[in-house]
């Protein structure tokens, strides 16, 4: 049986401020958040969307350029966005995807936007970046903290 949370990162460590997702993900990890799993990918694809089956929850992490800093933290629902015509989906898509091939709707998703500033393929992070990320963490932990207790008894 999945854990009821499930944190998914978004990036790829070799293009500068990309690496947020996984640093992160690594990050909360290692700490104890046993109602939670922890899973990394480049990039989302419709296989994914077992990984969602049977949670109560679920926290995208990505990094992003257009946000404001550190980060922002938002509920997202199921959107058909034609993202799944390429190789990469978008959050949306994905929980759309799920909708399609389930019958049903995802549980509660969010996605956590950390602020990046350069991406550039063997780039280091940046320092502003690496701040959003001390940040992000906290409000990662939060929402764990927070959704962990609203599950249901059996879980």
């Amino acid at each position: 049986m999945p854990a009821p949370l499930l944190v998914f990162a978004i990036g790829n460590e070799s293009r500068g401020d990309d690496a947020l997702a996984p640093l992160l993900l690594r990050q909360l990890a290692a700490q104890d958040f046993p109602q939670a799993e922890f899973v990394e990918d480049f990039q989302l694809q419709v296989e994914h969307v077992t990984d969602l089956s049977g949670r109560d929850a679920i926290l995208f992490v990505d990094a992003d350029m257009s946000c404001a800093a550190p980060c922002l933290l938002q509920p997202i629902t199921a959107a058909h966005d034609h993202s799944y015509t390429s190789h990469a989906m978008t959050p949306n898509s994905l929980l759309h995807a799920f909708h399609q091939f389930y019958g049903k709707a995802a549980p509660p998703s969010y996605l956590l936007r950390i602020r990046g500033y350069g991406f550039e393929l063997g780039e280091g992070m940046s320092p502003e970046a690496e701040t959003n990320l001390q940040l992000a963490e906290a409000k990662a932990q939060e929402w764990i903290a927070e959704v962990g207790t609203q599950l249901k008894p059996d879980n």
